[in-house]
């Protein structure tokens, strides 16, 4: 019976990527009808940055009170809510309040099922759910552009989802006595997890290192998938359309690397997949850097892409070993805290290197974060191996 929550779990990461994509596939329709400028989707970004922020810092405790399984189902219930909130918004005002209670559920889930899988799965299990986000990210924009190529509203692409989180809710609120008995069967090992308050998380040999390493991360990623597109265009006088395709294989590269990745897990510790992906990422940013033909940046953007896939996934899967299995709740919180914050800075500061200065900048800012997340990371190796 155990094994039929592994399915569940995929699918609801599937639900965590499904609204991440949508409303910037959406926006473009949108924000006429509403009557706002274009630039107010960062508003709406930002107060659901906010809200994941909040509640990934506050995860531990709530994955200790009330258990996995419900943090999970409640929070999958919070953006089905908050996604249904949106399918029936006129101002621009109903937006925002809608975007408070998405930003606080995806935080919650999203650190509860990392921490739970890192747990009781194996890596390659890490590297496919993340993989399974990815699905999520590219099927909403598809249900989104069907319905407006349809002739239909934006509200309809959101209902669509929002009835899929819905159902996905029901199904995680049936499957609660599955959670129960796996949680059951930690306590009896020995390793519940342990409520830890922030000074104690940022007190642990290795937690410091490991925030800077995943900001860094998440940072570079943001940041490479909103201004590839701008650099190849602007400064390697690639055209916009081939840019623009090559901006979204840049995404696949990270989908399909983290299918692949979960393979390569049978062979590779977290580490060596860690120290694997940040190699092919160097390779990447190399070729964005050297000047040469158009081809040779395309592939470079690619190759960032493939490079990013496996550490995400495997900084997470291996935060048991790191900081033990009592303390992984905590430090994942932290983790995604930290993540939430690099998306939420380092992609507009960018932007206002390359408005004020070059985005021929872009390559070196990369190189900058690659640099201090490989430093991080094996400062955190160094400092957690037992």
């Amino acid at each position: 019976m155990i094994q039929l929550l592994l399915p569940i779990i995929y699918l609801a990461f599937i639900s965590l990527g499904l609204p991440d994509s949508l409303l910037g596939s959406a926006w473009p329709s949108m924000y006429p009808l509403l009557g706002v400028p274009v630039s107010y989707a960062g508003i709406l970004s930002m107060i659901i940055s906010f809200g994941t922020i909040v509640s990934s810092l506050n995860s531990d405790r709530l994955t200790r009170a009330l258990g996995a399984g419900k943090v999970t189902a409640i929070s999958v219930g919070m953006t089905a809510a908050a996604l249904f909130g949106f399918s029936i918004s006129t101002q621009f005002w109903m937006l925002c309040l809608w975007a408070v209670p998405y930003g606080l559920g995806a935080g919650s889930v999203d650190a509860a099922l990392n921490n739970y899988v890192a747990l009781h799965y194996e890596s390659r299990h890490m590297s496919w759910l993340h993989c399974m986000w990815g699905i999520g990210t590219m099927v909403s924009p598809m249900v989104m552009g069907r319905v407006l190529a349809g002739g239909g509203p934006w509200t309809a692409g959101y209902r669509y989802i929002a009835l899929f989180q819905i159902a996905l809710t029901a199904v995680l609120f049936l499957s609660l006595p599955l959670w129960q008995k796996r949680t059951d069967e930690t306590a009896e090992g020995g390793t519940a997890p342990q409520a830890l308050s922030l000074g104690q998380v940022f007190r642990l040999p290795g937690a410091k290192e490991v925030m800077l390493c995943f900001f860094c991360y998440c940072a570079l990623e943001t940041t490479a998938g909103l201004w590839a597109s701008s650099y190849l265009t602007l400064t390697r006088g690639v055209a916009a359309d081939t840019a623009a395709s090559f901006a979204s294989l840049f995404y696949i590269g990270i989908t399909a690397g983290r299918a692949a990745c979960g393979f390569l897990t049978l062979k590779l510790s977290d580490t060596q997949m860690i120290r694997l992906g940040q190699g092919v990422l160097a390779v990447g940013v190399a070729a964005l850097l050297v000047p040469g033909p158009q081809l040779l940046a395309l592939a470079g953007l690619v190759l960032v892409g493939v490079g990013c896939a496996p550490i995400y996934p495997s900084i997470i899967h291996a935060t048991p070993d790191h900081f033990g299995a009592d303390r992984s709740q905590a430090v994942i919180g932290i983790q995604m805290a930290s993540a939430y914050v690099g998306n939420l800075v380092m992609p507009p500061l960018f932007g206002l290197l390359a408005n004020n200065i070059t985005p021929a900048l872009f390559p070196f800012y990369l190189l900058v974060l690659l640099v201090l997340m490989v430093f991080m990371h094996e400062q955190l190796v160094r400092k957690t191996s037992h």
